[in-house]
């Protein structure tokens, strides 16, 4: 009779596991999902210490990569939000009191060329000492964000191109995000809020090809 009783118990405990427990037989689990045998993981996945995860052997990287960045905010540079759209020539050019925060390490730019002098493509005179300047001199003019409203100017910056040359400039003038298309600006429509505006003298002294234009580079105070 003991006998009988203990095969009721066994079998009322079994019962209560199958109830209670995690039905896997016909589940598939994902990453970090619960599992017995590696039949209840998915695809490539196993199962270690009761969860489904990568295959050390197979060298399967499902599980521990990083979840994608969010995209950001429109309008680009960062937290830096377009304030409107300026219409030049039939063309609409986005506008921006700011630029993307500065990082001491390094803060990413485009580099663009600008003629300083009087009748230049650079317009009026520069904004920090209202005169024009030789291409000669390592001068940059900066995006109206980083321009601050004239507290770098005379200032230097150290600026990185991506071959490793570097160069220290001053900043004279600002590149404006916000106006543009008058005789004030040659005509120009608006900068990007992303520019460190160069003379040819430091276009030289990185090395750099001035037919390119535009190219990426990193600046910080010198």
């Amino acid at each position: 009779m003991a006998q009988i009783s203990n095969l009721v118990f066994l079998a009322s405990i079994f019962f209560f596991n199958i109830i209670n427990g995690p039905f896997l037989t016909d589940a598939i689990s994902s990453c970090n999902g619960p599992c017995r045998t590696l039949n209840d993981c998915a695809g490539q996945l196993i199962c270690i210490n009761g969860k489904c995860n990568d295959d050390p052997d197979v060298g399967t990287r499902i599980c521990s990569q990083p979840s994608p960045s969010p995209p950001p905010p429109s309008g680009g540079g960062g937290t830096c939000r377009t304030s409107g759209n300026l219409q030049c020539d039939g063309q609409s050019y986005p506008q921006y009191r700011c630029s993307p925060p500065y990082v001491s390490s390094g803060t990413q730019a485009l580099l663009t060329l600008n003629d300083f002098s009087a009748g230049g493509d650079g317009g009026g005179a520069s904004q920090c000492d209202e005169i024009f300047h030789s291409n000669s001199e390592r001068i940059v003019a900066l995006s109206t964000g980083w321009y601050s409203g004239g507290s770098r100017c005379g200032k230097f910056i150290r600026i990185r191109a991506s071959n490793g040359r570097t160069v220290t400039a001053k900043v004279v003038d600002q590149c404006d995000s916000v106006n543009g298309c008058d005789d004030e600006h040659a005509g120009q429509p608006p900068c990007r809020n992303n520019i460190v505006d160069g003379s040819a003298a430091v276009w030289d002294e990185l090395r750099l090809n001035k037919n390119d234009g535009v190219v990426p580079v990193t600046w910080t105070m010198a």
